[in-house]
């Protein structure tokens, strides 16, 4: 496949952030989720939130304009909004707990179509741990997920059940990928919104489930 199809990593999180609603508190896990808060949200207000204690920053600090003791979960250094709070690591988690998240947005290595996914051990690999997405997958509204496709080998990685340990079960509520936007419907994928340059073809060749496609896609 060209290297001009598809999403990039930022527009695979500005997807995601344009279903943000007005008011949310939003998590967001390591990795590409970090990438949501530099989306441009418009009007909304939005309270990210990080597990290790940043509740209400915003983008991801220039060169030069970083502040050292200040970071998301990611550990990339970022900026604070008006109103923003940082608190200790068992507050954070509290408010996960406390079911005030109304959507964490985590990376994963896979996503079943009835909505498990695996995001904390890939095969073979040596101790690990599943760490706080456990806590946001049993407490969280709703859980939105963001990853590549594929492998690079070029599995799937929407797969019909995963063969990875699982971190939750039938908790994912939507999925971005390089290729489009998906929900899970427990029979298979439902592609939403089908990425630049990507064709129905190319998605369903490189998916491991079944992918349905509404009438008007056809």
């Amino acid at each position: 496949m060209s290297g001009t199809k598809g999403w990039t990593r930022q527009q695979m999180a500005d997807r995601v952030a344009r279903e943000f609603q007005d008011g949310w508190i939003v998590n967001l896990g390591v990795g590409i989720p970090t990438l949501c808060s530099n989306t441009d949200i418009g009007g909304r207000a939005i309270t990210y939130h990080s597990e290790n204690g940043v509740i209400g920053y915003g983008p991801v600090a220039a060169p030069g304009e970083e502040d050292l003791n200040l970071v998301n979960a990611g550990g990339q250094n970022v900026t604070l909004r008006p109103g923003a709070a940082v608190v200790h690591h068992a507050d954070s988690f509290g408010v996960i707990r406390g079911g005030r998240i109304d959507a964490t947005v985590m990376g994963a290595y896979q996503v079943s179509m009835t909505g498990d996914f695996a995001n904390w051990k890939l095969k073979g690999q040596k101790g690990g741990g599943i760490g706080g997405a456990m806590d946001l997958a049993a407490c969280a509204r709703r859980v939105f997920i963001i990853l590549e496709h594929v492998t690079r080998d070029g599995s799937p990685r929407l797969v019909e059940k995963c063969d990875l340990p699982v971190t939750a079960r039938g908790v994912v509520t939507l999925v971005s990928t390089n290729y489009g936007l998906f929900a899970p419907t427990g029979e298979g994928f439902h592609l939403l919104e089908l990425a630049p340059g990507m064709t129905v073809e190319e998605v369903r060749a490189a998916t491991g489930g079944v992918l349905t496609v509404a009438d008007w896609r056809l």
